[in-house]
């Protein structure tokens, strides 16, 4: 992000043709880190969730054998 922002600023020579893409880039990176810090670890919970309401739903697999028959 920090490398972008001369761009941003429009810092130089030709800064003002430069300058929208400088926006694009550092909106881009800040986006991105802010929906892989908190919109991913969040879609993970809720997946968790739903695993374990169909862990608790599904019945153990019984075995058709006695334990005599088993040995």
């Amino acid at each position: 992000v920090m490398g972008a922002l001369p761009i941003a600023l429009g810092l130089g020579a030709g800064s003002l043709s430069r300058r929208p893409l400088g926006y694009a880039i550092v909106g881009g990176l800040l986006f991105s880190t802010l929906l892989t810090l908190y919109v991913v670890p969040a879609v993970y919970v809720i997946f968790d969730g739903l695993t374990a309401g169909f862990r608790q739903r599904k019945p153990a697999a019984r075995s058709t054998l006695t334990p005599a028959e088993a040995e």
